[in-house]
């Protein structure tokens, strides 16, 4: 298993695509599978189209699912806190990809995305591990 660790600042934006590292880091391999993953208790990561208006849309249903206000118990941390421990629960810290020569297998609108509402923390990692096929 090969394996690698990127560190993501998300204090400018709430959703990073991680597709190009994501193929960068499965290049030099052949046939396998990728498997990236987020070791936060407040991000998720989904596959989505990117730069046609989806992650406005997926920020805004994710406020309207997971308001920012004091309903919460988990409590500590910025207001609305308690939203940031709940997301992992709607998009899994983990996707796993197909890898067929070198390449993700993605749909054609597919990209890896990073998503993080937590204003706490903006500094994360994503672990790459690739295993061949």
């Amino acid at each position: 298993m090969q394996s690698k660790e990127l560190t993501i600042d998300t204090s400018r934006r709430r959703i990073v695509d991680l597709t190009d590292a994501v193929a960068a880091f499965c290049r030099p391999f052949g046939d396998g599978l990728v498997n990236v993953f987020a070791p936060h208790a407040t991000v998720g990561l989904a596959l989505i189209e990117v730069g046609a208006g989806s992650e406005p849309d997926l920020e805004a249903a994710l406020e309207r699912l997971l308001p920012r206000d004091d309903r919460y118990v988990h409590r500590h941390g910025s207001p609305g806190h308690g939203a940031d421990h709940l997301l992992p629960a709607l998009l899994c810290p983990s996707v796993s990809i197909p890898v067929l020569g070198g390449r993700p297998a993605l749909g054609i609108w597919q990209h890896v995305v990073l998503v993080d509402l937590n204003r706490d923390n903006p500094t994360r990692q994503v672990r790459l591990s690739f295993l061949a096929g």
